[in-house]
């Protein structure tokens, strides 16, 4: 199945702060956890800590819930539009020096999409699930499947 994937981190190169995976199929359940943010860079904390509308859990449990999350199916695809979204998933997967999460083989797409921007189409701007949800539904629209796009309003 194809997910689209928005992550939320704590200023440029900072720490993973909440990660989200939406997937095409509106019906299937969607993925959202986050992660304590101890010393927030102040946009971060006006911006992103208020729009969480979750409570964080430790990096183990994330792990934990997103290999659970993957495990009934045999071939991800993962779509995002900014490299470090990707980024954070990718080292979210990494569990310990030489070890990392079981998965199947995953496949990451990374679009350029020039004329999205969360911030004007999100419900909740700066919240990853939102902001996952509203960059489905632009690519769906582009590539011309409106109609799964309306199956979830």
């Amino acid at each position: 199945m194809r997910y689209f994937l928005d992550a939320e981190f704590n200023g440029f190169g900072g720490s993973l702060i909440s990660l989200a995976l939406v997937p095409e199929d509106p019906r299937a359940p969607q993925f959202y956890e986050a992660l304590a943010c101890d010393a927030p860079e102040p946009w971060v904390a006006d911006h992103v800590l208020k729009a969480l509308n979750t409570q964080p859990i430790t990096r183990s449990e994330m792990i934990a819930r997103l290999a659970l999350y993957f495990r009934d199916d045999p071939e991800p695809v993962i779509t995002a539009d900014w490299p470090e979204d990707v980024a954070h998933l990718a080292l979210l997967m990494v569990t310990g020096p030489g070890y990392r999460m079981a998965s199947p083989r995953m496949i990451f797409e990374l679009l350029d999409v020039p004329m999205f921007d969360s911030s004007l189409s999100s419900e909740t701007p700066h919240n990853a699930r939102s902001d996952a949800i509203a960059f489905r539904n632009y690519v769906l629209t582009e590539e011309g499947f409106e109609s799964r796009v309306a199956a979830e309003r």
